[in-house]
């Protein structure tokens, strides 16, 4: 496996574990509640965890990618965390504002908490793990295992 690929998987691994973390206190103490009493009408008995995988899988490889950046040694913080905010923002509000636009009685509010959260929720994934990223790499002076 080549240093790019390590660098990558590791950043993804840190990313999933972070942002399942903090999307389940979300979802659990805010979304739930606001959905149950907003769009309640809309909701299944029970959510499909098959595709709740497939987003966490295919969502944190988009955190990844625009956000983290783990190959881009030029990156600042700053520039990482506005990428992460920039990404939760457009794919969020495609959701958001989609479902506001098609479905009935689809609220405003629920719309807008689902894009500022979006955003928020990117930014603090991606600085986050980009710091704990920082704080595993070898330091100066030392060698880096061998590829």
């Amino acid at each position: 496996m080549t240093r790019p690929l390590r660098k990558w998987l590791l950043a993804y691994a840190v990313a999933a574990v972070i942002f399942a973390g903090i999307d389940a206190v979300w979802i659990f103490t805010v979304a739930n509640p606001q959905y149950r009493s907003q769009i309640g009408h809309l909701l299944p008995a029970s959510f499909n965890a098959v595709g709740a995988v497939l987003f966490y899988l295919v969502y944190v490889a988009g955190i990844v990618h625009y956000g983290i950046r783990p190959g881009d040694d030029r990156a600042t913080l700053r520039s990482r965390a506005a990428g992460g905010a920039l990404f939760g923002f457009f794919t969020y509000a495609t959701w958001a504002l989609t479902a506001f636009a098609v479905l009935k009685d689809f609220p405003a509010v629920v719309a807008v908490t689902d894009i500022a959260w979006g955003a928020a929720v990117c930014a603090v994934v991606t600085a986050l793990t980009a710091v704990i990223l920082r704080l595993h790499r070898p330091r100066s002076g030392t060698s880096p295992a061998r590829d």
